[in-house]
Formats: C-alpha cells, sequence, structure tokens
C-alpha cells in the first residue's frame, strides 16, 4: 500500500493532494455471474425482459387478430395450433411475466414517490417476489392442471 502526500502553494493558497489506492472488488453476491448488482438493479434487469415479452406477445396476439378479419377458418386453424401442452407452459410463463411485471411496476412507482422507498430497494424487492410466489402458487395449480389434463366431453 503506497501513499504519497504532497503540499504546494497555488495562489497564495495551501494545496493538498493525496493519493489513495483504489478499493478492492468485492466480491459477486449471485454465484459467481458477472453481473454485480444488488436487488434494485436486478429489479431493474427483470422488469425490462418482462416488458419486452409482453411486447412480443402482444404482437403475436395482435398478428392472429388480424388472421380472424382474413378468414375464420384460418383464425381457427391458428387457435387450434395453441392448444398444445408446450403453449400451455409458454402461457404460465406470460403470466408470470406480468406478474413480476405489474407488481414490480408497483415498487417503482413507490421508489419515484416517497424517499423511504429508495432506502428500502432490497426489502422492496422481496416484497415483490413474496408477492410474486403467491399469485403464481394460486394460478399454477390450475394451469399446469388445465394444460395436462384431457377436456371431458360429456
Amino acid at each position: 500500500m503506497h501513499r504519497s502526500t504532497r503540499s504546494h502553494r497555488q495562489g497564495g493558497l495551501s494545496v493538498s493532494s493525496q493519493t489513495i489506492e483504489a478499493p478492492t472488488p468485492r466480491p459477486s453476491r449471485l454465484g459467481g455471474t458477472l453481473y454485480r448488482g444488488r436487488e434494485g438493479m436486478w429489479s431493474w434487469v427483470l422488469h425490462r425482459i418482462t416488458g419486452v415479452a409482453i411486447f412480443f406477445f402482444l404482437l403475436v396476439h395482435v398478428l392472429d387478430s388480424v388472421v380472424l378479419n382474413i378468414s375464420p377458418e384460418a383464425y381457427n386453424a391458428v387457435i387450434g395450433t395453441y392448444k398444445n401442452p408446450l403453449l400451455g407452459l409458454g402461457e404460465a410463463a406470460l403470466v408470470a411475466a406480468i406478474c413480476f411485471h405489474a407488481v414490480n411496476g408497483l415498487r417503482i412507482i413507490a421508489v419515484d414517490l416517497w424517499t423511504w422507498a429508495t432506502r428500502h430497494q432490497r426489502l422492496l424487492f422481496w416484497i415483490v417476489v413474496a408477492i410474486w410466489v403467491v399469485l403464481m402458487a394460486g394460478f399454477l395449480p390450475i394451469q399446469l392442471h388445465n394444460v395436462f389434463t384431457e377436456p371431458s366431453h360429456s
């Protein structure tokens, strides 16, 4: 560790400068990832990812709705392709993205409106995660049951 101190006169004032070594970087907190952000930054990243995913869903939704104007038979064929387990899991992922994006949006509003929220990023992030888990725990069993069981035709 090398520290040096210099003093010199500049315009009648005594100016002192000191060189200090940069602190050593702290280790990554999330299992060796390259990203070193804390909860507030992870929340920011997830908000952007879920927003993009929702945008692409809406784009596909608008496009398949346009098919209805072209031909009702073509629309029924497109909708029929959605009735498979893989797309059912995709629907579950979409609902997960929408729920996280919505609840995290409320966190962002709180951070924008109140200074206490800015100081409590970690707590608010984990509250968002807890609410998201509760919402998904209510939705996933029903969705997975609907995806993986055959409809009964009585």
